[in-house]
């Protein structure tokens, strides 16, 4: 802890007079909010508001149609925070009956696991602040959420940094629902990312509390805006009209480095909310991480932040941490292994902006490939539209044509892609979700985001000829709506995924085009603009994609900006030390998006190397689940799949039960779970069959273990 948090300094000391109840250093607190709903109301004043479901419950969460605004135009802030819970919770699980929702896991669900008929509102205080490093452009939020039912006799926190890059609520459906449904005061944060969406044609921004002003107007609230001069964006505005910044891409702080220190201030945070909430004149420091279980638990980039925070936290305030899917971004790939079923696995340990942009040239033609044919029709099943299918043979072709695959016609091709992807950590698992991902747009939008920021690039720069903007129909860059603009805290996720912001590719043959219709100079082809793509390899990489030479300060991309790539991705990966904290990570075998050799199984093994014998670290694989429980309801991941969320709220049991009353935590298994089958789009329901629970005694078969250095994983 830091020793200026004076909250948590002499810890235990009751009524001494030389405690006190200091707000973090760099904290600044904005407001503190009572949410007294106990019924189901509009959700349009705080008394009908509440802390997990903006006062609409488990009825209104899982409406697929978010609640409207009193003025679209001019949505006040507590309509947005209302309709941000409902987005982002929706946005982390399946919130479809037949999934599992209102029955598995939902507001109704009690922290015993008992389906009630509640709406599960939950009442309590948030108080929502900023942490800043002194430039008045780190701007991170945090809202620390205490449930009346915060029991001050057992008292915890659950720190919840946000998945993906989403706002401050984007952990709503993680930590937010199972800390508040046991009482715990939970310390949400988006960790430096968030829906930091800057107009450069009208310089405006989000503020904190999620309503939009010009960046004068907003002053200290204001979230996100480029750092450029007025002179400057005037300039690239003549150039580049109705074009967006994000924060997470364009801040040039390179966020994620901080996701992990971040985590930790939420957590001081939390602490000081609850000593103001509780404290006394004789007492004003009543909790401090001695008397405090603190767990961190989120998924994907959260998960991350997790993971980051324990590494870092040298002053003991986490004491076990719950990553999901975590994106485990990996110092190296020596010195441990994988094996899975007895086979050593090859392509393993690289970080998130080397497999993001290799799929990125390879996924699309991969996705014609006959082994990984998506037979059915679904929202994310890009080869459904013939336009789509002609585009992706053209990304063959070009891959041909300079000597990245081989093959004399588009089925030879697309099965070396395919080769070429599984030899870079896919499996045979991921082979039908390449087409999902790719039709999300995964490898276009992550390939413009994150080498970018990792690079410390601005917005100015159109790094490898692209920028954001909202598009039409057929691709052109458009004026941003401002309906969408006005209600992006609530509609966005921090990402380029069209709301309202999508990667476009300035050097498109005719003109600017989004990626799904750009057509590459270099082949004249509407090939998905594969010259863009290799571009953004040659960011990750260092070299030509094609001939292999290394960049020049002439070259595009230059030298210069590789480099900062480079030194970017190395200030975000992962020690492997998890100071001997409880840890359990659970990932799907079927995550595409973030794939286990590249991330979860490298970091289990990697942690052994580094921790011994002794570590703490429990790995959790579970068959038939994959990145995006969101995907559940749509054609053919409803048969196929099964919710990983169900096993995250398994793993913050386990743990709780660990560190409050010394259960001890399972051994590192793979969990055999039954997809539910039936006919896309109309499974049947999931039952507790689908999902077995992760056994506290896995037979021999299903441990995962370690022989030498190599993690050890059973079929």
């Amino acid at each position: 802890m830091l020793a200026t948090a004076g909250a948590l300094v002499l810890a235990g000391c009751g009524g001494s007079d030389n405690v006190s109840n200091d707000i973090p250093v760099g904290v600044t607190q904005h407001s503190v909010t009572t949410y007294s709903a106990t019924a189901v109301g509009t959700g349009t004043t705080p008394a009908t508001q509440d802390l997990l479901t903006g006062g609409l419950g488990k009825t209104g969460l899982g409406a697929a149609v978010a609640p409207t605004y009193a003025d679209p135009a001019n949505p006040t802030a507590l309509e947005l925070r209302r309709n941000a819970l409902h987005s982002n919770y929706r946005a982390i699980l399946d919130p479809t009956v037949n999934g599992g929702y209102g029955s598995l896991y939902g507001p109704n669900i009690n922290a015993a696991g008992t389906v009630t008929a509640s709406e599960g509102l939950i009442p309590g205080r948030e108080y929502v602040a900023t942490l800043d490093d002194g430039s008045g452009r780190k701007r991170v939020t945090m809202a620390v959420q205490i449930p009346d039912s915060f029991d001050q006799a057992n008292p915890c926190v659950i720190l919840g940094p946000s998945s993906g890059s989403r706002g401050v609520y984007g952990a709503i459906g993680t930590a937010g629902e199972w800390g508040l449904k046991r009482g715990c005061a939970v310390a949400l944060t988006d960790a430096g990312k968030g829906v930091g969406l800057y107009d450069l044609t009208d310089d405006s921004v989000n503020k904190i509390d999620g309503t939009r002003a010009t960046r004068t107007a907003a002053g200290a609230l204001s979230h996100f805006a480029a750092n450029i001069t007025d002179a400057a964006r005037t300039a690239y505005n003549a150039m580049f009209p109705n074009r967006l910044a994000l924060k997470q891409v364009h801040s040039q702080l390179n966020p994620e480095k901080d996701w992990g220190s971040d985590t930790l201030v939420a957590g001081r945070y939390a602490l000081y909310a609850l000593n103001d909430r509780y404290g006394n004149a004789s007492n004003p420091a009543p909790f401090n991480a001695g008397n405090t279980i603190v767990i961190a638990g989120s998924a994907s980039n959260g998960g991350a932040a997790a993971l980051r925070a324990a590494e870092q936290d040298g002053s003991g305030l986490i004491d076990g941490v719950v990553a999901s899917e975590p994106v485990a971004q990996m110092p190296t790939a020596t010195g441990y292994g994988i094996t899975v079923g007895g086979t050593a696995v090859n392509g393993y340990g690289k970080t998130l902006v080397d497999y993001v942009t290799y799929a990125n040239l390879y996924q699309p033609c991969a996705a014609l490939a006959a082994g990984a044919a998506m037979t059915e029709v679904s929202t994310f099943n890009f080869m459904v539209a013939a336009a789509m299918t002609t585009r992706a043979q053209a990304r063959c072709a070009g891959l041909a044509a300079k000597g990245l695959v081989t093959g004399s016609d588009v089925a030879a091709q697309s099965a070396d892609a395919l080769a070429k992807l599984r030899a870079f950590g896919w499996s045979a698992e991921h082979d039908q979700m390449h087409n999902a991902h790719w039709g999300l747009g995964n490898g276009p939008i992550l390939s413009a985001m994150y080498p970018v920021a990792y690079g410390r690039l601005s917005v100015l720069d159109n790094v490898c000829s692209t920028s954001f903007a909202q598009v039409s129909a057929t691709g052109d860059v458009v004026a941003v709506n401002p309906l969408v603009k006005a209600q992006s805290f609530a509609l966005a996720n921090g990402t380029a995924n069209g709301t309202p912001a999508t990667p476009v590719y300035n050097n498109s043959v005719g003109g600017a085009k989004a990626w799904q219709f750009a057509v590459s100079p270099s082949t004249g082809a509407a090939d998905f603009g594969l010259d863009n793509a290799l571009c953004q390899r040659a960011l990750a990489t260092g070299a030509d994609p094609v001939t292999g030479a290394a960049l020049t300060a002439s070259s595009t991309p230059t030298a210069a900006q590789a480099a900062a790539v480079k030194a970017g991705v190395a200030e975000v990966t992962l020690n492997g030390n998890l100071r001997g904290k409880p840890t359990i990570i659970v990932s799907g075998r079927s995550d595409a998006l973030v794939p286990v050799n590249n991330n979860s199984r490298a970091y289990a093994a990697f942690n052994r190397v580094v921790e011994g014998a002794s570590t703490r670290l429990r790995y959790i694989e579970v068959t038939n689940a994959q990145h995006f429980d969101t995907f559940l309801p749509f054609g053919g991941f409803d048969t196929r799949f099964v919710p990983l969320h169900q096993y995250f709220n398994q793993s913050m049991d386990l743990m709780y039960a660990h560190l409050k009353s010394g259960a001890a935590l399972p051994a590192s298994q793979v969990v055999h779970t039954t997809p539910r089958g039936g006919t896309p789009l109309a499974a049947p329901a999931i039952t507790a069959a689908n999902v077995p629970a992760i056994s506290a005694a896995p037979a021999a078969a299903n441990q995962i273990g370690f022989s030498g250095t190599s993690i050890t994983v059973p079929n």
